[in-house]
Order: C-alpha cells, then structure tokens, then sequence
C-alpha cells in the first residue's frame, strides 16, 4: 500500500461543491479517503462558505490533509441566499463555471480528474474546457439516482397534476407510493432550480466518467446491481460518514455551523443517562421548526416521561424561542441549538433518533446502530424514510396530523414502538446488523473500500496521464 500510496503521490485531484453542509461532508470525507490512497486532493466550495465557517476550522487544510479553495459564486459573501434560493442557484450557475476554470488555470497544480456534487453540473463542463475527466459524487441513496435518471430521462410513468397518486415500480426497488417519491418528482412542486439542475445532471450522464455514491453494496444491493446490470455503473464508496463511527480515526469537518456553549453539556448529560434510554431528536441543518411544531413536539415528549436530547435551531442570528412548553419539560431532557452528532448517535445512552431522514444523518445513525424514528419533510427524505420502515426495517414513521404537525399521542406512539414495543427487538437487531456492514465496506478490501481503489486505479491508467 506504501508504495502504491508513493505512486500515486503526483495525482492531483480537484473536488467541488457548493457551500451546503450536506453537500460539504460527504465529498470532504471521500477526499479524506483519496488522501490516504496516496492522491493529493484540492476541495472548491464558493465563497459563500467562508461567511458560516466555524472558528477553529482552517482555511487552508482540512480533514486529513485536503486543500480548500474557495471561488466567487457571484453575490456578495453577507448575501442572504436563503431568501432567494432560485437566484442564488441561478448566480452560481453563470458565475461558478467561469471563476472554477479561472481558479483551474492559474493553479499551480494540475488535475488529473474533477469530482462534483450534483447541484454544481456545471463542473463536468469546466473539466471538459481543461481536458481532464469527471467523477460525480451522488450524495444521495443509489434508490434516488435510479429513481430521478428514470423521471427525468421519461422511462416510466410518474404522478401528473391529472393522476397525483400514481405508484411508481422501478427496476431493483419497491413499489412506491406518491407519497414516498422524492418532492422533486412530484407535480406540486416548486423549485424551479433544483428541478433544472437535476433534469440537466441526469439526461447528461453522457459528461461524467464515474459515478461514486454515498452508499454501500450490502444497504442497497438490489438497485445497484440493476443500475450496473442496465449499464449504467455506479460506484458505491460510502458510507461517507464522520471516521469514528466506523472505528477510525477521526478527522476534522469543516463546519459551516460550528457549535455553541450550550451543546458542551451534551456529553456529560448523556453520561448520566441510563443505557438505550435516550430519544435524540434533530432535524438537520437547513429545517427550522415553527413554533406550533415545536409545541407539538414538547407535549409529546412530555407526556412519554422519557429523557431527551433535542437539538432545535433557530432562525439564523436568532435566539431560540422563549416558549412555556419548553420551560414545562426542561428538567426531563436537554435542549440545545446544535450538537455533536457524531459523539451522540454513538452514545450507549441513545435509544432512537427522531429525523427528517436527511441521507447524511440517516447514515449516521446507521453506521451508529440506532433505530429511526422518520419524520420526512421533502425532497429525497420520504423515499429514505420508505427505505428505513419497508426495506432496512430499523424504524417507523410518524404520522402527521391534517395541520402537517407531530401529534404528542402520535409520538409517543412511535417511541414505545421503538423503544419497548413487539418489534423493538427486530429494529435493533437490523441497525446492529446495519452496523457492522458499514464498518465492513470501508474496511480494508471491504465493498466500498475495493470500488474507491477500482476508482483510483481507472483514473491513474487513464492514458491522457501517462506519462510522455
């Protein structure tokens, strides 16, 4: 391995993203991983990241041993892209590729290949510019790269405004619902950036050499093999998670949100906590919950006498609400505005983690071994829930009332379920199997571990690199 890690030393590779926390992680940790096969790994995040990055991260190396740079997106670095998210993807669209390929240019170092996260497309364009060949790194599950490459390349039928509740059946997946489809698919709705960027990644696969996924053989198999079967290889190479929770070494994150005084309790308030006893609840680092959500929550949490660690992030530049629901329970739980997820899913005091099933925090706690209680909000997160309760079977789904909100009766329903209910063994025994599957693929000749170097392999004997 030390002589192939020395061989490979002069492999430059360049990964880029755009500053989203979910987007920032997964390839930051496949750079780790292309580190320690050798390869020198640049990371491009705009600019935009530079405003949110947490205090004691570096500005220069991150993680183990990844360069950062950093490219104008074409707003000013305070702008609120969150007020606008279809301008601010439009402006990263039509500044990004010019101020990527500038960067490019005047690097000193040249790239041997480009990876990218699906929502900078673009980046196989600028690869194409400098002649060097694309990887794309699918952030999501592989269920959701089959689902939107057959929506958006009209291989099937999908829900219509005419015929909204149409169930859909896929090559290598379960018969879903339209409930269960990803909200991007679906005629309500209303993102015009995301639908356009996702039409122009998947009926243009045609620019991109490798596809890597956030995934791995033993969680997905039936999918992947029928992608690959069809053609249409995918690579999984996850799962893409903080190294800890599949015992190694941890690296550091650059966080966009960094951590506050409050969340340094958490782990001394989990110590005292009796075993499996605990309910997390997060939902991710993009949802803010309103008040009335909140109050539902808390009533529930109240009334299953259960303790608690819940992470509620306000608004941005924003306090959290002074809310007398909150006051009625906090001696039975511990609230804060963010927390080290990693340290917590991993905890022995953790019983289940209530999630919106975002795919970063859904791994997590898989590669941590803890049932999920799925609260689905939109985009890829009812599809992943369907995969937690249908598939995988290491969890439930809430309910939500006609208001869209969690009922207390409700979860309560879900935590017994989970934590002391007929099926409470089964959930356990799935995510502990889950577990040591996740450990396995990234260990050395593991699943995931044998395609990153099949990757790594393809890119270095790529005959452009050869040396004259």
């Amino acid at each position: 391995m030390d002589s192939i890690c020395i061989q490979n030393r002069h492999k430059n590779v360049l990964l880029v993203t755009l500053a989203a926390q979910g987007h920032v992680n997964p390839i930051l940790r496949l750079g780790n991983l292309l580190v320690s096969k050798g390869l020198h790994v640049t990371l491009a995040i705009n600019h935009y990241a530079l405003k949110h990055r947490s205090p004691t991260t570096n500005t220069t190396t991150v993680g183990g041993g990844v360069h950062l740079e950093f490219f104008s997106d074409g707003l000013p670095i305070d702008y609120n892209r969150k007020a606008d998210i279809d301008y601010y993807l439009d402006s990263l669209s039509k500044f990004g590729p010019v101020n990527l390929l500038a960067f490019i240019r005047s690097h000193p170092r040249k790239f041997a290949c480009i990876i990218n996260t699906p929502f900078v497309p673009w980046a196989a364009d600028v690869a194409a510019t400098v002649g060097v060949p694309t990887a794309m790194l699918w952030i999501q599950p592989c269920s959701l790269y089959q689902i939107y490459y057959r929506y958006y390349n009209m291989l099937d039928e999908f829900p219509t405004e005419s015929n909204p509740n149409l169930s859909v059946k896929l090559p290598g997946l379960p018969v879903f619902g339209a409930e269960e489809l990803p909200s991007f698919v679906l005629p309500t709705n209303t993102f015009r950036s995301f639908y356009n960027i996702l039409k122009e990644l998947l009926t243009n696969t045609c620019k991109v050499k490798w596809v890597l996924g956030n995934s791995f053989m033993e969680l997905e198999k039936n999918v992947i093999m029928s992608l690959n079967d069809d053609g249409r290889v995918f690579l999984p190479v996850g799962p893409l998670v903080p190294a800890a929770l599949i015992g190694k070494e941890e690296e550091v994150d650059f966080d966009l949100f960094g951590s506050d005084v409050k969340s340094n309790n958490c782990l001394e308030w989990l110590n005292i906590q009796k075993p499996s006893s605990v309910v997390y609840i997060s939902f991710g680092s993009i949802l803010n919950l309103s008040n009335k959500e909140i109050e539902s929550i808390a009533v529930g949490l109240k009334n299953i006498k259960r303790p608690f660690l819940w992470v509620i992030r306000p608004p941005e530049n924003q306090e959290l609400p002074e809310l007398g629901c909150l006051e009625e329970i906090k001696e039975q739980g511990l609230i804060v505005t963010w927390s080290p997820q990693t340290v917590v899913l991993s905890h022995q005091s953790v019983g289940c983690f209530l999630s919106h099933c975002g795919w970063n925090s859904l791994l997590e706690s898989l590669a941590a071994g803890v049932p999920v209680i799925a609260c689905p909000q939109w985009t890829d997160q009812p599809t992943n829930c369907k995969l937690v309760t249908d598939v995988w079977g290491v969890g439930v789904k809430v309910k939500k009332s006609s208001e869209g909100l969690v009922k207390g009766e409700e979860l309560g329903r879900c935590v017994e379920e989970i934590m002391s209910g007929p099926k409470s063994k089964e959930f356990k025994k799935n995510a502990a199997e889950l577990k040591t599957a996740a450990r396995e693929a990234l260990a050395d000749g593991g699943s995931s571990d044998k395609n990153i170097q099949m990757f790594v392999n393809e890119m270095i004997s790529s005959s452009i690199f050869k040396p004259k």
